[in-house]
């Protein structure tokens, strides 16, 4: 059988199901290629991450779809989701892909995730997610630190050599003193990585990082993550995070149920936080708005 794989984002980030499939069909004495139009395939896959991304009119009408961006919050079957990642499909990928848990106890009117995934529950070991060839994991748990299972996983990769990153984000508020000092205890890629998505978590954080502080977390080792969706809000919470020192990367609010754009005004405020060398200069909102708006002239 001739498979074609459709990595319908095109992030640069690797796509965990594709992958996976990939592995299967190659296991089944199949040929796995990219998708192209130029050639006929038996079977096709797509996998669409995000509602926002366009549609390709030239995928065949039997394609295999998948994935939030379609729609679709089914799981892979079983005997698919059980296979090892076949990373030579994305060779520039240096660094393992997984999960140590899979759902999410909160329920974020933002997030996919419960609808999704459900509540949380145990799904690997980090030596099952481990590559051979490299140290580095990330993990896209959406919420690590609400699972035993998961906490017991942090706990048995200290002292061992590998690094990882949680590139979906730590919940803040299960961030006590002894869980910081864990999180002190483990490799990091780069950041401890949060969220704050509201006003109310945003003392929430400033504790978070105050444990992790006392524990030997430099604060600008710790990446968080800004929803924006009240403009008056998200700026608020920006300047205070940046003020204790943490690295901020803002998220336009997106309606995944209605796949409604960002404003224009939130794009804004967001493309503000993300441009360290303004941002940084402890610019205002209003003075990077009003700079953009005539063009850079004063």
């Amino acid at each position: 059988m001739h498979v074609g794989l459709h990595d319908s984002d095109k992030t640069g980030f690797p796509n965990l199901a594709l992958m996976k499939i990939a592995a299967w069909h190659k296991a089944q004495g199949d040929i796995v290629e990219w998708w192209t139009p130029m050639f006929p395939f038996d079977r096709v896959y797509s996998s669409k991450v995000f509602t926002f991304t366009p549609e390709c009119a030239y995928l065949p009408p039997d394609t295999i779809k998948g994935g939030t961006g379609y729609g679709i919050y089914g799981e892979l079957p079983e005997e698919i989701d059980a296979m090892e990642p076949d990373y030579s499909i994305y060779p520039e990928c240096d660094h393992a892909i997984g999960f140590l848990t899979r759902g999410c106890i909160r329920r974020c009117p933002w997030c996919i995730v419960p609808k999704k995934e459900g509540t949380i529950r145990p799904y690997r070991t980090w030596q099952q997610v481990q590559r051979p060839d490299s140290r580095d994991i990330v993990f896209m748990d959406n919420n690590v630190l609400a699972c035993t299972h998961g906490i017991e996983q942090m706990r048995s990769m200290v002292g061992q050599n590998v690094r990882i990153d949680f590139n979906q984000g730590l919940d803040a508020r299960l961030i006590t003193p002894e869980v910081a000092g864990l999180l002190a205890r483990l490799k990091w890629i780069r950041f401890i990585r949060m969220s704050c998505d509201t006003d109310a978590m945003l003392e929430i954080v400033r504790r978070a990082i105050g444990y992790l502080t006392d524990s030997g977390v430099k604060p600008y080792r710790v990446f968080v993550y800004l929803l924006v969706k009240d403009i008056e809000s998200a700026e608020r919470r920006a300047i205070a995070l940046r003020n204790m020192g943490a690295e901020v990367f803002a998220q336009p609010y997106r309606n995944f149920e209605h796949s409604m754009e960002p404003t224009a005004e939130m794009k804004a405020l967001a493309r503000w936080v993300n441009h360290k060398a303004i941002f940084k200069r402890v610019c205002t909102f209003a003075e990077y708005d009003a700079h953009k708006r005539t063009g850079g002239n004063r």
